[in-house]
């Protein structure tokens, strides 16, 4: 069964982006179960649905790189860097995670005073 606060604040929005690196990171996660990755990636994919898919571009890479050398307490690593660099990039402060302790660490913007804000 999903959990009711993400299913709801996925159904709830407007749109939803989806940073490539999340997929396979996803992907990992949901290894014990293909059905529900499946179904994960054939709803990303489908045009009538709210999901956007992003593939990161060669600045969100160096982004992603820099603002973990800038944030080393936690210790980041690509996938979620290139989430942040993408938030920053697009102008999408929102961000739907578990992992609360390392993205409230951060700031964004250019000079880094913008928090992220955490959903669900």
């Amino acid at each position: 069964m999903a959990n009711q606060p993400f299913l709801s604040t996925l159904t709830s929005a407007r749109l939803v982006i989806v940073p490539a690196l999340v997929l396979a990171e996803v992907d990992y996660f949901l290894r014990e179960n293909r059905p529900a990755m499946r179904k994960l990636v054939a709803e990303i994919f489908d045009p009538a649905t709210r999901y956007e898919y992003e593939l990161p571009l060669p600045s969100d890479v160096v982004r992603a790189l820099e603002i973990d050398a800038r944030f080393k307490k936690p210790n980041l690593g690509l996938v979620d860097g290139t989430v942040i660099a993408v938030a920053e990039r697009r102008h999408v402060y929102r961000v739907l995670t578990t992992d609360r302790r390392d993205f409230g660490a951060i700031r964004v913007g250019p000079r880094l005073a913008r928090a992220l804000e955490l959903l669900p």
